[in-house]
């Protein structure tokens, strides 16, 4: 993996422990000569972890819409600042830029990035691994929900699996660099449902 598009909230949240995990995060990706993609951002968890890669040495590419620039909130000290019409473009972009993707402790806009590319992965238009740093049990909720989708036959559990959840970034660039794709049917045909 060269490159890990991680997407987290434009706040810093809470809790001090979720900016100190976006720190650790930031520490073993430079660690591993792995470069940041994200969104491009300043400001909250988004700002925490472009600044502390680059303090540390490592590569930083952002990628952020026009409107979001104009509001001043564009981190301008990265190695290389993409800037796009539009969120659509943002994503396809930083999907394009990254080998695997990574969630940190978000809202919406977390959310939804990782869903889509979760998504893209089980629809076979990427394979790529994604995984979710659990910081304080943040998304414990969210992979409770994954499994009851399972349960009640939403979800395979093989396309379940597509999401990796550990607690410490390290555990969690390990499971992501040993992940291997498969495809799996989903359930189109009505005997197989």
């Amino acid at each position: 993996m060269k490159r890990i598009c991680v997407f987290c909230g434009s706040s810093p949240g809470s809790r001090p422990e979720y900016g100190a995990a976006a720190e650790k995060m930031a520490a073993e990706l430079v660690r591993r000569n792995i470069g940041l993609v994200y969104g491009g951002g300043n400001v909250g968890l988004m700002g925490v972890i472009a600044d502390a890669v680059l303090r540390a040495g490592g590569e930083v590419q952002g990628v952020i819409p026009e409107h979001l620039m104009a509001r001043e909130v564009g981190h301008n000290g990265l190695t290389k600042l993409h800037v796009v019409h539009s969120m659509h473009e943002r994503k396809a972009l930083m999907a394009d830029l990254a080998d695997a993707f990574v969630a940190l402790p978000g809202g919406f806009g977390t959310l939804e990035e990782f869903c889509e590319v979760v998504t893209w992965t089980q629809l076979g238009l990427h394979e790529k691994p994604c995984g979710i740093l659990n910081v304080l049990g943040f998304y414990s909720p969210l992979l409770a929900m994954l499994d009851h989708a399972v349960e009640e036959r939403f979800l395979k559990p093989e396309n379940r699996a597509l999401v990796l959840a550990r607690d410490h970034p390290a555990d969690l660039l390990d499971a992501l660099e040993e992940w291997r794709p498969t495809h799996i049917e989903k359930w189109l045909r009505r005997e197989t449902r």
